[in-house]
């Protein structure tokens, strides 16, 4: 390679050059897995961060106490926990969900086509994705879609969400994942992040293994929030996929009529390994492909916007406004930047076909806008 491109060093460090620096807005971004950093910028990178992650040993401290078996733990690493338990009136919300792989269409109207615009997409829409996947009881079956996002986790302030999680990711692409939680209240054991040595139980789901989560949902919680992959390859695992929201509802109040939940993301071909870009609301592009979301006159709707890839966002829809942060200043187009919620929450009262959309242009043009149909 020239100086201008991406270089690696002799330790193992990764130095971006202008060659990078500019991919990355085709969606190329960086790895640290196992040490070793990965820029996934063209094809095959992701097959060699997956190679990565499929090396990545269960450390020690996920199967028993990390101080006993870490050099340089403290004694924040001998800490143990007492198992969450609702409060007074709470209950405990289960559910089971299991990490797969699916093929996955971004642009499933046959033929492809931008209904907004009546325009034909070409080439290939279809890539592999990993998804979170609802479970019946025990994972006995399916209980819903392999889909983007994964399913959503509902419950109430006071109550205690058990979250069994699986791995079940084929062989080739046989990796460890976790899922960890915004907004609700965890000890470090529930966290589900991979922490290298000092990683506790929930931060290493190897491939077939089982983890049970368990998180608070304290009177802050009350909310929207995301969830995603952070075991050892998570930027790659949550860009591709792996994600999805949890609802904290308060406690006896009244909830909205029509609540929906959009992740506003992009899949590019260092992602997907397909040509191009597609701007994505809920792993989808275009209007007619993107959620449509339909709700009638008098209708109390919330819906809740997340943030889910390296890029800020605009949230907008045509012909309807909203308090920002439930506050007075009053926003028809609201940010939501990597990570974040919003929640638009409205009383309905303008029947007919509206657009909803990304008001960063090229994101909007490249896909990332659907349809709300109000009836009265």
């Amino acid at each position: 390679m020239s100086n201008l491109d991406s270089q690696g060093s002799p330790d193992g460090e990764l130095s971006v050059g202008r060659r990078g620096f500019l991919a990355a807005g085709a969606g190329a971004f960086l790895c640290t897995i196992g040490g070793q950093n990965i820029l996934v910028e063209k094809a095959g990178d992701a097959a060699k961060a997956d190679a990565a992650a499929a090396r990545v040993k269960k450390p020690a401290g996920a199967k028993s106490k990390i101080a006993a078996v870490t050099p340089g733990a403290s004694a924040v690493d001998q800490l143990e926990f007492q198992t969450p338990q609702p409060q007074p009136g709470g209950k405990v919300v289960e559910y089971w969900v299991e990490a797969k792989a699916a093929l996955w269409d971004i642009v499933p109207t046959r033929p492809r086509r931008d209904v907004w615009h009546g325009t034909a997409i070409a080439g290939p829409s279809v890539f592999r994705a990993f998804v979170y996947q609802l479970m019946t009881e025990g994972f006995a079956a399916p209980a819903g879609p392999a889909a983007i996002p994964g399913p959503t986790l509902e419950c109430e302030v006071g109550d205690v969400l058990r979250v069994h999680v699986r791995n079940g990711l084929p062989d080739k692409y046989a990796q460890a994942i976790t899922m960890h939680p915004h907004g609700v209240r965890y000890t470090p054991e529930y966290d589900g992040a991979y922490m290298g040595d000092f990683t506790r139980a929930g931060g290493f789901i190897g491939p077939g293994e089982e983890f049970t989560y368990l998180w608070e949902a304290v009177p802050e919680s009350a909310g929207a929030w995301p969830y995603h992959d952070h075991g050892p390859n998570h930027t790659l695992n949550s860009m591709r996929g792996l994600f999805g929201a949890i609802i904290v509802h308060p406690k006896n109040e009244p909830r909205a009529d029509v609540e929906r939940v959009l992740f506003m993301h992009s899949l590019a071909p260092p992602t997907t390994g397909l040509k191009r870009v597609f701007q994505c609301i809920n792993g989808r592009a275009y209007a007619g492909n993107t959620p449509t979301i339909e709700a009638k006159a008098g209708q109390e709707v919330a819906l809740h916007v997340f943030g889910i890839d390296d890029a800020f966002h605009d949230f907008h829809i045509h012909g309807h406004r909203w308090r920002k942060d439930g506050g007075n200043f009053v926003s028809d187009n609201q940010t939501v930047g990597p990570a974040e919620t919003i929640t638009v929450r409205f009383k309905e009262d303008n029947p007919g076909r509206w657009l909803y959309h990304c008001h960063v242009m090229s994101h909007q043009d490249n896909g990332m806008a659907g349809f709300y149909l109000v009836t009265p």
